[in-house]
């Protein structure tokens, strides 16, 4: 009976695993084999070894977008504090709560492509941002958010910080909502005040959530693509190219299929490793 319940589970899995296998499953394993090789489409294949990868560590435009990969990280922490922040007001029952948590929303399913052109008025030298600015005095001349590079990373990671804030308070939301209310009555009786029972109580039960959010918020933040495609092409200068987009550029644009699939293969690397970093450091421990 056991065998035959078995045997069904994985008739109703098989259709899911097939597909992971064919769509996920080999084509990271054969892009793998292939970053090892010379690919190219109208001459044979031979294997060079580690070739493609000691050209890529020697390219300073992928160490550029290794760098601002990295540098991209800086999105994480803020948008973690502030969608927990949010998360906690919509929670409260006030006038119009709904409104509030559908206008957050609003960015997660919007498209990329509409994102990219609002915020390229946004930050052009003439639009809004720079308009208010000017009125506030808050600054002196308008300012080239996309067209400096020593700025343009930086809009590029807020259009970016914008877009998941929405995403991960629903998740916060969620979570909250699934706490148990007897610790947070049983802590006012006891005399706690809010911030007391927040940060003693509400934190350390979140700490799963908290996981499994920061996970994809830097995997989100390694693998930094979209935007950087829909606002500036990886300029001004290359300083917007991150390391996916440079996979992209070599593998699609100047069919340099190896060198992008190499460049794609330790952008994995570094997602599996700050992964595995990130579980280390935030494991939650045991409720008590």
């Amino acid at each position: 009976m056991t065998r035959r319940r078995n045997l069904l589970a994985y008739a109703f899995l098989a259709p899911a695993l097939f597909l992971l296998l064919m769509f996920s499953f080999w084509p990271v394993m054969y892009g793998s084999y292939l970053s090892f090789t010379d690919f190219s489409l109208i001459r044979e294949v031979h294997w060079v070894g580690f070739a493609n990868y000691r050209a890529l560590f020697a390219n300073d435009m992928f160490l550029t977008g290794l760098k601002n990969s990295l540098l991209f990280l800086l999105v994480v922490p803020f948008t973690q504090l502030g969608a927990i922040s949010l998360a906690v007001l919509v929670n409260n029952q006030l006038p119009g709560i709904r409104w509030f948590r559908a206008a957050y929303y609003v960015p997660v399913v919007t498209t990329v492509s509409v994102v990219g052109i609002m915020w390229g008025f946004m930050f052009h030298e003439q639009g809004t941002l720079n308009y208010v600015l000017l009125q506030l005095h808050v600054i002196a001349a308008p300012l080239g958010w996309l067209s400096d590079d020593t700025l343009a990373l930086f809009a590029v990671m807020f259009v970016s910080f914008w877009r998941g804030l929405g995403w991960y308070m629903i998740m916060y939301l969620a979570a909250l909502q699934s706490l148990p209310s007897e610790m947070q009555e049983a802590a006012i009786l006891d005399g706690a005040n809010r911030w007391q029972r927040f940060w003693r109580i509400t934190v350390p039960m979140l700490k799963p959530t908290i996981l499994v959010c920061s996970i994809m918020s830097v995997l989100a933040a390694l693998k930094a693509y979209q935007e950087v495609d829909v606002l500036t092409q990886g300029g001004p200068m290359n300083s917007t190219f991150t390391a996916l987009y440079y996979a992209y550029d070599q593998g699609l644009k100047h069919l340099k299929l190896p060198r992008g699939l190499a460049a794609s293969f330790v952008v994995s690397v570094c997602c599996m490793a700050i992964a595995f970093v990130c579980l280390r450091w935030l494991k939650p421990g045991h409720r008590e």
